[in-house]
This record gives C-alpha cells, structure tokens and sequence, in this order.
C-alpha cells in the first residue's frame, strides 16, 4: 500500500466517525453543550472541516470549499470570515449553531470530496515537498496532512462522545 493511500485511508475514516456522530440528530442536539462551556457536536464538525479545509487547500494551492462554494453564506455564522475555530472562546464555540445535520454533512462531504481527490493525485515523492517554513523544523505536506488527520480524528471522536452523552439524558 503506497503512503497515499494509506493517508487517503485515515482520511475515510474521519468520514465514517463524522456521519456516526451526526446523522439522525435534531438541531437541538446537534447545538447542545453538555456543560456552559463545552463544544457542541455542531462546533465539533464546523471546526475539524473548516482546519481541514483551511489547510488542504493552502497545501494544495486550492481555494477553500468554503468560500469557493459559498458554505460560508449557507451557515450564516456571526464570525469573522476566516474563522476556522481555532482558540475560540466558549462564547465564540456556543456562536456555532446549525439548523440541521445536512449542512454541517454537506459542509464537510465537499471538504472530503477535496481533501481525499488532492491526496490520491500525489506521489510519494511529494508528501517531502516543505509547506510551512515557520516552524523548526518546516513542515512537510506529508506531516501536515498526518496533522490534520490526527486533529480531525480527535474532534471526530469527541463528538461521537458528546452524542454518547446526549443519549444518556
């Protein structure tokens, strides 16, 4: 199995856990904090889309699904355009609200759709190609797509938890 498809691999299994952790649910669980400052599923998956497109799309050279196929206007979020989540504040993660399970699927199908089509046209040879000379050492495209996998696979879980929880009450 060549490197690329073992990453295209993990990728799929980002997939499988976000569509277990949100098919089925009503807005009011998918927007449910199971504590004042906890992340909700919505914010989960808002959040490990827009990392993975934020960063395969720099990584790419693409533009991000979210502005290049309007997301952003669909989720009508009070944040700034670029928001990706990253260091939000529990008030800016409760901002994050859904209608429906679709959105955020839809959302995150096309970042896949993106993401996996980008990892399967690579070599092996070009997951060494430097794409970020602000750290020491830079980081390659093969680290930071490992970066976005583990990140991803994190809030995926996490919100397959808060979805547990949800269940239980």
């Amino acid at each position: 199995m060549k490197a690329t498809q073992v990453l295209a691999d993990g990728y799929g299994r980002i997939s499988e856990v976000v569509h277990e952790a949100v098919e089925g649910l009503s807005a009011e669980e998918l927007n449910a904090r199971i504590d004042p400052q906890a992340n909700s599923i919505a914010w989960l998956v808002w959040h490990l889309t827009r990392v993975q497109d934020d960063h395969v799309a720099d990584a790419s050279g693409r533009e991000q699904v979210w502005t290049a196929q309007d997301w952003q206007s669909r989720f009508a979020l009070p944040l700034p355009a670029g928001a990706t989540g990253f260091g939000h504040t529990a008030r800016q993660a409760g901002s994050v609200r859904v209608e429906s399970g679709e959105l955020l699927l839809g959302y995150f199908d096309a970042v896949h759709e993106q993401s996996t089509a980008f990892i399967r046209s690579l070599a092996a040879a070009d997951l060494e190609r430097v794409v970020d000379e602000r750290w020491d050492p830079p980081v390659t495209l093969g680290v930071r797509l490992v970066s976005v996998l583990a990140d991803d696979l994190q809030h995926a879980g996490q919100a397959a938890y808060v979805r547990g929880v949800l269940g239980r009450r």
